[in-house]
């Protein structure tokens, strides 16, 4: 998962296929994929250079070792930044900022001392783990590939395209589903239909990594991501607790925006360039999608039964004004004071997941014990491995940062800097999507990037005035946008392979080129679809608002 920079499967191994010739319908003339233009060059560029750079739990290792360095230089300075979690009747403004000297005798025996607490301690990683538990089960009954398949098999020829879309940022929810299962699919569906395989593969994978953080069902990233968020909060204000769902309203609606751009340029602007690209894969090498049998079916009806039950269920519980759900003040969505409902928001998804998942697996007959709903667990956690390293290097990095005060002092810099600037506060989330998207290109990973980026963004903005939901709603937008055109995405090879089943000679340069008018218009559109939904002050979320402090 991008998200959480999961291990990516090893590429299947590529058919030697017979040529044969298979052309769209369409007349328009399609770009080389041998260009050498500019776009292309500095696509080249930013492969060479970013496969140099360090794994990034190694990029955390280093910055640990940088803030301890730094921590010493900087311990005898003077700051004018005045620390606003030092107020007091004597300073009503806070005292002057002082860097803490982390390689004290004292201060590195205290880090020894902590260092499986701060591991253990790190917020995304529980949240993370619980929530997998869950979707590995309905993962490994096959529930959740069964709905994606059924989505996709009524649907009419005409609505072919917005569905795929759709079905492919639903897909968010299962983890790595959506890489492995809808874009195949997708080429597996237009060829079908008689279209261009590879417009079906762009759709899909526009879907599910260009609009990674637009899904209308909380997944697993949402707590992964505020949780990050968190870190940076605390630098600044730790009573400000960061809402798993703050920007669930936000992403929701974005859904929408990212089905209808998708649909438009895979209609309008892909399909005909791919015109001319010949089909010259051998048609028996190519990957069939099978009907879902009776017990499959089955499975899933009662699968999606048992989740309405459940949901119906939690409504009844939670409807009560004297509801356990509900805070000491009646509130279902408040985290001060806090509402046990939105304390239960992983657990939630967790059984969201788990329960259909057990329902679809025995009704199908994929899990015949007790032992294989325990399996399904146990796979998705193989699957965490290399997170729960790069989360151990995030913690231990993040800590020291915190501790030096260096994080608060950047904040205060970066905002005072900003605020010299006269800039309005739409051109500072402009520039905080635009960086992120950036920095995308060559940090694949989504958590990766907001563990590193969050300590500074969220507390620089906070001191602004605006919230730090806001602030992880324009990282979001910005981390998405580029998924598509960057190699440094995991599993942008495996879009290679799946593409090179139809078209041999497809390459990098195919594949980027493919998908740059998708980044580039999700990134301008999406962006524009933030500022306005900021200005019409539509919800981001629940317990979420715009400006920090929130307002009373």
């Amino acid at each position: 998962m991008h998200g959480a920079g999961f291990n990516v499967p090893a590429p299947p191994a590529l058919p030697t296929p017979a040529p044969i010739l298979l052309m769209a319908n369409s007349e328009a003339p399609a770009p080389s994929s041998q260009s050498t233009g500019f776009v292309q060059r500095a696509l080249d560029f930013l492969e060479r250079w970013g496969n140099k750079l360090p794994d990034p739990a190694v990029l955390f290792v280093v910055g640990l070792l940088g803030t301890w360095v730094l921590s010493y230089f900087l311990s005898d300075v003077a700051f004018s930044e005045l620390d606003p979690r030092t107020k007091s009747d004597d300073a009503p403004d806070g005292m002057p900022i002082q860097i803490t000297n982390l390689l004290t005798g004292t201060m590195f025996a205290d880090f020894l001392s902590r260092m499986v607490t701060i591991f253990t301690g790190f917020h995304p990683l529980g949240v993370v783990l619980v929530a997998l538990l869950g979707v590995g089960v309905a993962e490994a009954s096959g529930f959740i590939n069964a709905v994606l398949k059924w989505m996709l098999s009524f649907t009419p020829k005409a609505l072919l395209t917005p569905m795929l879309i759709f079905v492919a940022v639903v897909s968010h929810t299962a983890a790595d589903a959506g890489y492995v299962l809808v874009i195949p699919l997708g080429g597996v569906l237009f060829y079908a239909a008689g279209r261009h395989p590879l417009a079906g593969i762009g759709a899909a994978f526009a879907g599910v990594s260009g609009g990674f953080s637009a899904n209308f069902i909380p997944s697993g990233i949402d707590p992964l991501l505020s949780g990050l968020t968190q870190t940076g909060v605390d630098i600044i204000n730790p009573e400000h607790a960061v809402n798993p769902l703050c920007n669930w309203y936000f992403t929701s609606a974005s859904c929408l925006v990212i089905v209808l751009l998708g649909w438009f340029l895979t209609d309008k602007v892909i399909e005909p360039r791919l015109a001319r690209t010949e089909i010259d894969g051998d048609p028996d090498e190519m990957p069939k999608m099978e009907a879902l049998g009776k017990r499959e079916t089955r499975g899933m009806i009662l699968g999606l039964l048992s989740m309405l039950i459940g949901v119906v269920a939690l409504a009844l519980w939670a409807v009560p004004t004297d509801s356990a759900l509900r805070s000491s003040e009646g509130s279902l969505t408040s985290y001060r004071p806090p509402a046990p409902l939105m304390q239960s928001i992983v657990p939630l998804i967790f059984f969201m997941f788990l329960v259909p998942g057990i329902v679809h697996g025995y009704v199908s007959g994929t899990f015949k014990t007790h032992r294989d709903i325990i399996k399904g667990m146990s796979t998705a956690m193989g699957t965490m491995s290399y997170y729960l390293v790069m989360a151990f290097c995030a913690a231990l990095f993040i800590d020291a940062f915190n501790q030096s005060n260096m994080g608060a002092l950047i904040a205060l810099k970066g905002a005072n800097f900003l605020k010299e600037m006269g800039a309005a506060d739409t051109v500072t989330i402009v520039g905080i999507i635009l960086l992120s998207a950036t920095v995308n290109l060559l940090v694949g990973s989504a958590s990766a990037k907001w563990a590193l980026l969050a300590p500074i963004f969220v507390p620089m903005l906070m001191v602004l005035g605006i919230s730090p939901e806001l602030t992880q709603a324009a990282y979001r937008v910005g981390d998405s946008t580029t998924n598509i055109i960057t190699p440094m995405m995991p599993y942008f090879p495996l879009v290679v392979v799946f593409a090179q089943r139809y078209v041999k000679k497809t390459g990098i340069g195919t594949i980027t080129s493919l998908m740059l008018p998708y980044s580039i218009t999700f990134l301008v559109l999406w962006t524009i679809f933030l500022l306005a939904y900021w200005k019409l002050g539509l919800g981001l979320g629940l317990d979420a608002h715009y400006v920090y402090p929130a307002p009373i």
